[in-house]
């Protein structure tokens, strides 16, 4: 008896300890009243951001011109003749038109040392540039370029105006910094209205008058085409010939040695054709538009020989060298009827997220015809 009266004492306190040690286990994990302050110097942790969907609305517009077998073009067709895929997948075309969307244009000649004997001819252009390619409703700006690039004329509607800058356009230096005068005809369309879906903008038409040469520009050609695109500019260049300006140039001692005469081609042409720069390049196996895709998919300046046609190409317009019996004024007229003859189809891509280039193919539903629109763009 006396050995257990000994020992409950002993388990009491054991219990009252046991008691105690679980009270204090369980303390620190009651949740306290109201919100814990950070400790200093701890981060504090913040809830997770919110998803947020970025919708990127594009709308693409692509000119289209088509012709029948005799290379006349077709002017009787309607939105539904017509079919546009992007990337493969079949678009939805929300706007359509044939030659009447008002024009945007800034013209771009080049005034190096270099045409100078052609600058009388460029000088007359103005009234031609006027009434046959911006008709009653268009607006232009003129720029021009050889070391340095000059805005002679910014966005207007006056004619007269414009066809009197145009009649003093001044001799430059030996430069031509073609792809930085490129640019800055890009950067003043892209900040013409807008185009929407309610809202057609006007036609943004960059027309250069110069040599496919570059000398010293900072801009590379693909970028500025990659740009041209995305605002929707169509390019339209007038090729201007050295060798038709030595001829204009009184020979002054020129020791040159030239495998043929000036003007003229060292081989026949293909049976059934026009010999002409672009037919000898296709002779040659160029393939300008897997050259304006590749340009604008690297952004780089390897195109070099074929500036002008690949810029053309690359944005649905066209490029007329000046030779033989075409003058500038005749290539000019040829745009201006184009121009007014030419569909304009837009629409919005169901894939616009997706960064990387973009194949446009326009087709209509008559195999006689052949359509001609621009291969595609780049989205970053």
């Amino acid at each position: 008896m006396h050995y257990r009266a000994h020992q409950t004492p002993s388990r009491k306190i054991v219990l009252l300890l046991a008691v105690l040690l679980v009270a204090a286990v369980r303390a620190p994990a009651q949740a306290p009243e109201g919100p814990m302050a950070p400790r200093p110097g701890v981060t504090v942790q913040q809830p997770p951001p919110q998803t947020r969907i970025k919708v990127q609305t594009t709308l693409v517009s692509t000119p289209v011109v088509v012709h029948n077998n005799k290379g006349e073009m077709v002017t009787n067709l309607t939105a539904g003749n017509f079919q546009v895929t992007d990337n493969g997948v079949r678009q939805q075309i929300t706007h359509f038109d044939l030659g009447s969307d008002p024009i945007s244009m800034v013209v771009l000649v080049e005034t190096s040392s270099r045409i100078a004997p052609l600058l009388p001819e460029l000088r007359k252009t103005g009234i031609l540039i006027t009434q046959t390619v911006l008709g009653p409703s268009g607006e232009a700006a003129l720029l021009t370029f050889h070391d340095e690039i000059d805005k002679l004329q910014d966005f207007t509607t006056d004619n007269d105006l414009l066809e009197n800058t145009i009649a003093q356009v001044p001799a430059g230096t030996s430069g031509a910094k073609l792809y930085d005068a490129m640019a800055v005809g890009v950067e003043m369309l892209s900040g013409r209205p807008q185009q929407t879906k309610a809202k057609p903008a006007t036609r943004r038409i960059l027309m250069i008058l110069a040599e496919a040469t570059d000398i010293g520009s900072a801009a590379k050609l693909g970028e500025v085409l990659r740009k041209a695109q995305l605002a929707n500019i169509t390019i339209y260049s007038v090729g201007l010939s050295t060798t038709r300006s030595e001829l204009q140039t009184k020979p002054e001692g020129d020791n040159r040695i030239h495998t043929t005469p000036p003007g003229t081609f060292g081989r026949p042409p293909i049976p059934g054709t026009v010999q002409t720069p672009d037919t000898e390049d296709a002779r040659d196996g160029v393939n300008l538009t897997d050259a304006a895709v590749w340009a604008i998919q690297h952004a780089e300046n390897q195109v070099q020989d074929h500036a002008l046609q690949v810029a053309a190409i690359a944005t649905g317009g066209a490029h007329l060298s000046t030779f033989r019996d075409r003058s500038i004024e005749k290539a000019i007229d040829e745009i201006g009827a184009e121009l007014h003859a030419q569909y304009n189809l837009s629409y919005s891509p169901t894939d616009a997220e997706n960064p990387g280039y973009h194949d446009i193919l326009v087709t209509v539903d008559r195999q006689d015809l052949k359509v001609r629109a621009r291969p595609g763009y780049y989205l970053p």
